[in-house]
């Protein structure tokens, strides 16, 4: 069962839903059914010795993939 991200378009907060089959999303906070789905980050586990820059810090050398990254710049 996906797990969903969405805005509400009433009162703009944003939710995360379970939604199972054809099952209607609706807003936790005022149970508005219009929402926005959201695009939704994907999130992996990157495995080695750790204490490096997080994926976002990489500088983008080949390095950087194997964890070799000297930091930024």
């Amino acid at each position: 069962m996906p797990l969903y991200e969405y805005s509400c378009d009433e009162c703009s907060q944003k939710v995360e839903l379970l939604i199972r089959g054809d099952e209607k999303p609706e807003c936790s906070h005022c149970h508005s059914k219009k929402l926005t789905k959201l695009l939704s980050v994907v999130r992996g586990h990157v495995s080695g010795s750790g204490g490096g820059p997080a994926p976002a810090e990489m500088c983008g050398r080949p390095q950087c993939g194997m964890g070799g990254c000297q930091g930024l710049g």
